[in-house]
């Protein structure tokens, strides 16, 4: 789910403080005023709907289980 991802983004931009970290800091909120976007809700919801149906998508919280990967965040 997309606002589970929007929270492990923001707790990892938290801890950018570094000058040289900086640029990260700024593309991840880049990122993330990308997705807080209704188009892109509209996008993933249109998305998730079809693949879903296709059988593409085994778990709902499929943007969340990609942000844990990309963070290295442990999963619950």
């Amino acid at each position: 789910d997309t606002d589970r991802a929007l929270v492990l983004l923001e707790e990892y931009c938290k801890k950018l403080k570094k000058p040289e970290e900086q640029q990260l800091k700024k593309a991840i909120k880049k990122v993330m005023g990308i997705f807080k976007s209704s188009l892109f809700q509209a996008l993933l919801g249109s998305f998730t709907k079809k693949a879903t149906r296709h059988g593409a998508i085994s778990h709902p919280s499929r943007p969340a289980a990609v942000a844990y990967d990309v963070l290295g965040c442990p999963k619950d």
